[in-house]
């Protein structure tokens, strides 16, 4: 990069390519972001308006947690293309305290603030663990949170979790179509078309659906075209020990794989983050999760399909997803609006979802092909059993049935085994000087490739 240009990542691209850009993440993320409420409203059995509240609440967070980890504010942000949203790892954790009377919803609220707090002071300590992923280890974990995203996608491709035509063939032809047309934008065309080829496969995927009758704009007349959003609507939280002890070691889950989703932005942007940058990301997350709790809802982190998006499209610049949270920010304040993206079926997103999380698949590996097999064969035994414990609960998702309930945030994220498994086995068979060995063959790698 020439002296004195500006980075892809800081690049300030025009509005006529910033929004349909934003929109192609917002229309990626928009039903793993709106499914966390509709899951913990649906288990406290909360009346529609109210599960409605949580999710104009969740759209709303995403966009401010969104807009703070992108552009950057003081010792917050890691100023990098990331989409913000509420965890899954939180969602076990969260039923469990849902179906305890003296926990409630108001309880929910107490410890997702009180472990965004604690995310905040840990964030430093967090990043200092940044010398323990050199590529070995950072290309293993970016494989496996591919691989374990890849069922998010099939089944997506299928007709979505829980949907009783789940397997139709008409759900897979769309599918299929979507991402043929990726393809096919993606080979045949060049510049900002072939930047917005997910957008582009996802309206003719959307087109095709609707032609057949497909789609349901069922709850667009009835949702408000405006609703605020209020701190603390359902009431003050309460703080319940056992609850905020729980939900820390949630954010302690949520910013180990978070340090996986900035490694890979990282090696996709080609900017390099050190551990001053980690520790801005990271404490973006605590800051998150506590304005989740404040503005009733949960804890957040980077959404790994749009970190796949970006490997798609190339498209580096920040201020693509700053647009994108800024959309998700007035989806939040305007239910209507919020309500006609609702309707994009999973199927036509299923398409674009195996692209996307392969492409996530494919950075680990191509960071693990810079990895020393032949002088260091003790390699082979980091990767290969750190993917075999990271698809433990993706194949069986009763594996650790039998283990401690408070272990479940623990064991029930294949990527935190993941990680887990290969620090562990890396300091083992290597040490901390083979990852220092790695850390700067990766970085002669990169180099390489910068001059390339």
């Amino acid at each position: 990069m020439a002296k004195g240009s500006v980075h892809p990542v800081d690049e300030r691209l025009p509005l006529v390519r910033l929004l349909p850009l934003g929109l192609q993440h917002v229309l990626i993320m928009y039903a793993g972001a709106i499914a966390v409420p509709l899951i913990l409203g649906s288990a406290l059995g909360l009346p529609k308006e109210h599960i409605a509240l949580l999710i104009n609440a969740d759209l709303f967070a995403c966009g401010v947690v969104t807009l703070i980890q992108s552009i950057g504010f003081g010792g917050f942000g890691i100023r990098l293309p990331v989409m913000m949203g509420v965890t899954f790892t939180a969602v076990g954790p969260m039923l469990a305290m849902a179906a305890t009377p003296a926990i409630g919803l108001l309880g929910i609220y107490g410890a997702v603030i009180a472990a965004g707090l604690f995310g905040i002071l840990v964030a430093p300590l967090i990043s200092r663990l940044l010398p323990l992923f050199p590529p070995v280890v950072t290309g293993t974990i970016i494989a496996v949170i591919g691989i374990s995203l890849m069922r998010v996608g099939i089944n997506w491709a299928a007709g979505g979790d829980g949907n009783p035509r789940f397997g139709d063939p008409l759900y897979l032809g769309i599918a299929l179509l979507v991402l043929l047309v990726i393809l096919g934008i993606t080979k045949y065309l060049e510049g900002f078309f072939a930047n917005i080829a997910v957008l582009l496969g996802l309206l003719a995927g959307f087109v095709t659906a609707m032609a057949l009758g497909e789609v349901s704009f069922a709850g667009v007349g009835e949702a408000a075209w405006m609703a605020p959003v209020r701190p603390f609507q359902f009431g003050l939280p309460t703080f319940d020990v056992l609850a905020i002890l729980t939900m820390c070691l949630v954010m302690i889950v949520v910013m180990i794989e978070s340090t996986g989703m900035f490694l890979a932005l990282a090696e996709l942007t080609g900017r390099r983050i050190g551990p001053e940058e980690l520790t801005r990301g990271l404490r973006a997350d605590g800051l998150g999760t506590l304005i989740g709790g404040v503005f009733n809802t949960f804890p957040y982190t980077s959404f790994s399909q749009n970190v796949g998006l970006v490997g798609i499209t190339g498209v580096r610049s920040r201020w693509v997803t700053v647009a994108a949270g800024a959309l998700m920010l007035v989806l939040g304040l305007f239910p209507k609006m919020a309500t006609v993206v609702a309707s994009v079926p999973q199927f036509v997103l299923g398409g674009a979802g195996i692209v996307m999380f392969g492409m996530i698949c494919a950075t680990g590996m191509r960071i693990l092909s810079r990895v020393d097999f032949r002088g260091r064969p003790n390699n082979a035994y980091v990767v290969a059993i750190s993917i075999g414990l990271g698809m433990i609960p993706v194949v069986s998702d009763r594996f650790f049935v039998q283990m401690p309930k408070p272990l479940e945030p623990l064991l029930n994220s294949g990527i935190l085994l993941a990680s887990i498994s290969a620090v562990t086995l890396n300091v083992y068979f290597n040490g901390m000087r083979g990852g220092a060995d790695s850390a700067a063959d990766d970085a002669a790698g990169r180099a390489a490739e910068a001059a390339h």
